[in-house]
């Protein structure tokens, strides 16, 4: 029985993470899930918010968007249109996005105005909240 499984994230720029791992934590829509090595199958949605990878005894946050996910015993497969690892956002450029999505949403938009600046808010948030995190 494998003690580990492989994490692959790929974004439409690259493949940002393709490692065995220990354990993966996720935003899904059904709530935050839990994957160790042989997790049943799954294929599920991912929502904006904070992943964190767990190898060698050790966390790594990454903020994450919408995305999708396919688990198998030893394979977690990730396409997404966002994964930053915590150590690469750029807090002032989150929170200036944070700020600029919430100043959109104050004007008079199209639902798909609103959905899209939504989708911003929340990748920006989630940023914010993975890199301030490593403040604390």
């Amino acid at each position: 029985m494998a003690n580990t499984l492989r994490l692959e994230i790929v974004t439409p720029e690259a493949t940002v993470y393709s490692e065995d791992v220990d354990m993966v934590t996720l935003p899904a829509v059904e709530g935050q899930i839990g994957i160790l090595p042989q997790h049943v199958p799954l294929m599920t949605q991912m929502v904006p918010g904070e992943m964190i990878v767990r190898k060698n005894g050790q966390d790594r946050f990454l903020a994450v968007g919408e995305g999708l996910v396919e688990i198998t015993g030893d394979h977690v497969a990730i396409l997404t249109d966002l994964a930053i690892a915590a150590e690469n956002i750029d807090e002032a450029k989150a929170e200036e996005a944070r700020q600029r999505a919430a100043a959109r949403l104050r004007e008079k938009l199209s639902s798909e105005e609103v959905a899209s600046v939504n989708a911003a808010l929340a990748r920006s948030l989630a940023q914010l909240r993975v890199k301030r995190r490593q403040h604390n």
